[in-house]
This record gives C-alpha cells, structure tokens and sequence, in this order.
C-alpha cells in the first residue's frame, strides 16, 4: 500500500525554494553545508554534500559530521515520503547511526540510499501490530569518480501514534 501523501511529499523535495527554505527553518546546518537532495521517489533517494568552506575539515575534506548529516538525509526523506500526511501519524527517531569512512571525501560526496520499500514496510507492520519496529537503513556515499568515501547504517524506529 503506498501512503496516499507520498507525491505530494515527493513534490515538496523537488521544489527548490520550498526544499531549501524547509531546510533553512528546520535543518539550518544542512542548508549551509550544501546538503541537497537530487533524486527522491519511493525506493530511493540521492543527496549531495559538497567539499567547501562550511562542510570542510582542517585535513583537506569533508567533516564526517557533514557526510553523516547527508547520508541521513538519504534514509530519512525516503521515511518521511511514507509518512507524509499519513493517518494515523507515526513518529520516527534516529535509534543509531553507524559510519564507515574508506576514502578522504575532498569533492561532493554522493549519497544513495535505496531502502524505501523496506523502510515503507517497517511503517506499515508498525501501524498493524501497534508497536514501535526499527530498520537499519544502508546509505552509500560516492565521489566524483564513483569510488566509495563512505557506508553508513542508520537505524530508525517507527511507531504509530494513538
């Protein structure tokens, strides 16, 4: 069953004022690291991170903190894709965040995550038995050359409010 608000969810993220003011208002760091979401339907989503002023350390890359905050994003539109407007509403919290670091991340740094249907199946036995059901979502973060910088496993737990 696909969540009837989805699209429109979906139309919001590709909106660029509306996106990049959403992000302004309640994920100010993202908006000034660079954060930005490329690609996003049900199944999957692409952020983006680049290597700049904001999001640079003093070793020449990109801070793990700004990698995470972009594979997070990666896992975390593809929930809200399946909660958006969703009735009942069913609350989501970051659980655990697992990172992985391969190569210095020193360009934009690519993240997919391509978990949605499992991420909408977590939501959906989550809503049938009534109890808070968690998913380890996998995010992969690329450079320019498609080599991989970072893996990361986000953990999120879904429960259906009353």
């Amino acid at each position: 069953m696909t969540n009837p608000g989805a699209t429109a969810f979906i139309s919001l993220m590709k909106h660029p004022l509306k996106f990049r003011l959403f992000l302004l208002t309640k994920l100010p760091s993202a908006y000034f690291a660079g954060v930005r979401v490329r690609e996003v339907d049900e199944k999957k989503c692409v952020v983006t991170v680049p290597y700049k002023w904001f999001s640079k350390n003093p070793f020449r890359s990109t801070y793990f903190a700004c990698l995470a905050m972009a594979a997070e994003m990666s896992t975390g539109a593809l929930a809200l894709t399946h909660l958006y407007k969703r009735k009942p509403a069913v609350s989501m919290l970051v659980v655990k965040v697992e990172g992985e670091y391969f190569k210095k991340a020193a360009d934009t740094t690519r993240f997919v995550c391509v978990d949605g249907e499992l991420i909408r199946q977590t939501i959906e036995d989550s809503i049938a038995s009534g109890e808070a059901k968690s998913i380890r979502a996998r995010s992969t973060g690329t450079n320019e050359k498609g080599e991989l910088v970072a893996e990361f496993f986000i953990t999120w737990s879904f429960k259906a409010r009353k």
